[in-house]
């Protein structure tokens, strides 16, 4: 969430930032420093009211101890009147503050100035590419028949359980999916990140905590009856662990690292960019979360760019990076790396990470903030990233280390796997 003295202060720099997203938010920001103007003037005058009825009460004690009663019962009247006026400006005061509050929630972030403007996908900026693409045999297959062809995700048993978007991992499939997970959270915990487990679930105010809510609010499944929502990633439940929390100077940075499976509703249409394990209802992630000193979050924003690289480049997947345009961003993010894998059978790139620093937005939804070694308080940034996302990770790995034989297994999974090919 935006700032309000931030916003009040640059009306217009706020409006040109967001313009980079393609939204025009001149009518929201004039409305959220009008709103702010009265909430701020209606709260004047309550502690004024608050300051003479403080007088009063002094006066009518002095008056009750001399003896003049009647001019005592005088200053009760004028104190009950002010009492009556003061709770009308509490109502109003907390109109404004909700009015407000509901404004700035439908502010994105700002993005940042490396950010390029652009509208859709295409429009991103392609930073990094490396990797070999294989060549592959005659006979080759996309993932949604290997998986068939070697048993090992059944999609008509996930829909026959649950519904469609819901695959069962089987056999081997099972151990592959185990062994990237096991292995993404070695690769995360050897780099210093603190493992967590977390709930699945988690209430309203996390989920306006990182952002999710209101912006996603049709995306999350929702459980109306005890007001939780199923988490869209591990995002959501890791960072909200430091929500309403103060940390000195000297325990920055923060970082943190867990797998949890993650659910979210826009599976999409059917067809050949969402078939089989290209997007799901249901799949598992394993992320990293920062926390970090505004003067160094956009130096760690590239050291996570680089954790993320070395593990595609252990893999052995060909890959590229890019930097998400205005248009493309997620509604919390200030900057965002998007990684892609290659899948040769598909002929296609396949979303896999998302790598984003989200400044002070997050941190000030959550009350994140920092003691400073000055004795100031002041809103942390946040930054977090899939490392990674297991479904397009394992499609790519299916299609591109497939063989007449088999499917082989990366080199560095075969430790957690057991076995070194699918056949």
């Amino acid at each position: 969430m935006l700032q309000i003295a931030f916003i009040r202060e640059n009306q217009e720099k706020v409006i040109k930032a967001l313009a980079k997203r393609n939204i025009d938010v001149t009518k929201t920001v004039r409305e959220v420093v009008f709103i702010d103007e009265n909430r701020r003037a209606t709260q004047l005058e309550m502690d004024n009211i608050l300051s003479e009825t403080n007088k009063l009460s002094k006066d009518i004690g002095d008056l009750m101890k001399s003896g003049e009663k009647s001019k005592a019962e005088i200053l009760k009247e004028k104190v009950h009147s002010l009492k009556e006026k003061s709770k009308v400006l509490s109502e109003k005061t907390d109109a404004y503050a909700k009015e407000l509050l509901d404004k700035l929630y439908s502010l994105p972030n700002l993005p940042a100035d490396l950010v390029p403007e652009g509208k859709t996908p295409e429009e991103n900026l392609n930073i990094f590419e490396e990797g070999e693409i294989p060549v592959l045999h005659g006979n080759a297959l996309p993932h949604w028949d290997l998986i068939k062809k070697y048993d090992i995700v059944d999609f008509e048993l996930g829909t026959k359980i649950t519904a469609p978007g819901f695959p069962v991992y089987k056999g081997k499939g099972a151990k592959l999916q185990r062994a990237l997970i096991a292995y993404f959270l070695d690769k995360n915990t050897d780099a210093g990140y603190t493992e967590y487990q977390v709930p699945h679930l988690v209430n309203e105010a996390s989920a306006y905590g990182t952002g999710q809510l209101p912006d996603k609010e049709g995306q999350m499944y929702h459980d109306a009856k005890d007001d939780l929502y199923l988490i869209p990633t591990a995002e959501v439940p890791v960072t909200n662990i430091f929500r309403d929390v103060i940390l000195q100077e000297s325990e920055l940075p923060v970082l943190a690292t867990g797998y949890t499976p993650c659910f979210r509703r826009e599976a999409g249409s059917w067809g050949a960019h969402v078939r089989g394990l290209n997007r799901l209802h249901q799949f598992d992630k394993v992320e990293i979360v920062r926390i970090e000193h505004p003067e160094k979050s956009y130096e760690a924003l590239e050291g996570m760019v680089e954790h993320v690289k070395n593990i595609l480049q252990e893999l052995k997947l060909p890959y590229r990076i890019l930097r998400l345009c205005g248009g493309d961003m997620g509604f919390a993010s200030a900057m965002t790396y998007d990684f892609e894998v290659f899948s040769t059978a598909q002929d296609r790139w396949l979303e896999i990470s998302s790598v984003s620093n989200f400044e002070t937005f997050q941190s000030n939804r959550l009350k994140l903030r920092f003691k400073g070694k000055d004795g100031k308080m002041n809103l942390a940034h946040t930054l977090n990233g899939s490392a990674l996302a297991l479904p397009r990770v394992l499609a790519g790995i299916l299609e591109n280390y497939q063989i007449p034989e088999g499917i082989i297994i990366p080199e560095v999974l075969r430790k957690y796997t057991g076995f070194d090919i699918i056949n």
